[in-house]
């Protein structure tokens, strides 16, 4: 089985690094964004099987990026888990557009794990 891409866009390099190695120990390809910046552009040159995605970064609102990922046509099928210490999953809406799921921080790893998993089997 080839191995799942998965992008993490998070600002706190601190959670980015332990998201990344456990999800590495879980033998997926892992990128990581720290910002906003270009994010269609690194989803197409990525393509990633799942992203996980801050609300909150430094140069964007993670609802925008959302909200711009499932309007294009090449990248709307990618699922979104949304992470969030401000927000929680019934407050984060924007346009009543829903990530297709959402964890709030800090987490438990096991959860994240169930949560990545149930996405790639959508």
């Amino acid at each position: 089985m080839a191995k799942k891409n998965i992008l993490v866009i998070e600002d706190n390099h601190a959670i980015l690094d332990v998201i990344t190695l456990i999800l590495e120990s879980e033998a997926f390809n892992v990128a990581g964004l720290n910002k906003g910046a270009d994010f269609i552009t690194h989803v197409r040159e990525l393509n990633p099987d799942v992203i996980i995605m801050d609300i909150m970064l430094p140069d964007a609102d993670g609802r925008v990026l959302l909200k711009e990922l499932k309007d294009t046509a090449a990248t709307k099928h990618i699922p979104v888990l949304m992470i969030s210490a401000r927000y929680n999953a019934n407050n984060y809406a924007v346009d009543d557009l829903l990530a297709d799921d959402f964890m709030a921080k800090p987490f438990n790893i096991d959860e994240l794990m169930d949560k990545i998993y149930a996405l790639l089997r959508k």
